[in-house]
């Protein structure tokens, strides 16, 4: 059969979402969140429908690999889609570091059920798309829509309410994204461990919980109306909470390295000397710098001089995934 593509940007929380609600597998958020798009970090999944297979087969950036994720997701689809008959082959190639805390799994999840919806002609609604690709990564869903993007947390047990919303378009507010990569190998503790060891020992989480659901309301409204000091305040807030409540788990958890922190200050000082700029960063220990239309030039120099950054990535926002 004929080979389908799809594509989706990688995504970048501005307000966080960090552990995980309810039980079993349906991977709910323990809060909402609020993401940018980006369209140059972007994964790219070409499936293949193949009746002589006698199993699904992935290869990620030219190698076979067993996915467990990936094989566990594509089989619950079939189950639910009589049209996903046959097996399949997948390809997914990613333009930037894999497992590396650049949200690699965000776009391969949204990038690979936009590719099976195509592929298979399923034409299942947005909505039911983001439950799928949530299933396979907490913040996938959010790279399914482009521009700002809300994801709510949800109330029920089924999940049918963890769902994105778009805020913005990627024209509406053209922010440029610079990212300091730090480290190029995939990190020492996945964010879906990384959660779970938090939520169990982190004396901090269940107050981060409560804070962070208090302040997506803020920080929409400072999306809508263009206030990117208080986009400012609100998003460096989250994550630096986010990784304090990592930080006090038992052992922490700990992702930055000297260069993140480096790259932290930098920013800041930046930001001071009137650059229109400010820092996030995940679970990982590459620094991202949100910059006002036309600030991203200076302040991609200022973060390839830190030492220790391997390189600098510049992105603008992304469109949502699609078919290509």
């Amino acid at each position: 059969m004929t080979p389908t593509r799809a594509r989706a940007g990688a995504n970048i929380a501005l307000i966080k979402y960090w552990g995980k609600r309810g039980a079993g597998d349906l991977n709910l958020p323990a809060t909402g969140s609020i993401s940018i798009t980006l369209n140059e970090l972007e994964t790219v999944t070409t499936v293949t429908p193949d009746t002589a297979l006698s199993g699904d087969v992935f290869s990620l950036n030219g190698a076979l690999i067993e996915d467990a994720r990936v094989l566990r997701l594509v089989s619950r689809m079939r189950a639910a889609y009589p049209a996903m008959a046959s097996y399949c082959r997948i390809e997914s190639v990613n333009s930037f570091p894999t497992a590396a805390g650049l949200a690699s799994s965000a776009s391969g999840f949204a990038a690979l059920v936009l590719a099976l919806d195509a592929a298979f002609e399923l034409q299942a609604p947005t909505d039911e798309l983001a439950r799928w690709a949530r299933i396979g990564s907490g913040s996938a869903a959010r790279s399914l829509l482009g521009g700002f993007c809300r994801m709510h947390r949800g109330q029920a047990q089924d999940g049918h309410d963890a769902i994105p919303e778009q805020l913005l378009d990627h024209t509406a507010w053209p922010l440029e994204v610079v990212v300091a990569i730090t480290q190029t190998q995939a990190k020492g503790t996945s964010s879906r461990k990384g959660m779970t060891h938090t939520m169990a020992t982190s004396p901090y989480y269940s107050a981060w919980v409560r804070h962070n659901e208090q302040v997506l309301d803020e920080a929409e409204k400072a999306i809508v109306s263009r206030d990117f000091d208080r986009l400012s305040e609100l998003s460096e807030a989250s994550a630096l909470q986010m990784h304090a409540s990592a930080l006090a788990a038992e052992p922490a958890v700990l992702y930055w390295n000297g260069s993140s922190v480096e790259c932290l200050h930098a920013i800041r000082e930046l930001r001071q000397s009137g650059h229109g700029v400010f820092f996030t960063m995940d679970a990982g220990p590459q620094v991202k710098a949100v910059c006002l239309p036309g600030h991203g030039e200076s302040v991609a120099t200022r973060l390839q001089q830190v030492p220790g950054v391997q390189s600098v990535v510049s992105s603008a926002l992304g469109p949502g995934g699609c078919r290509i």
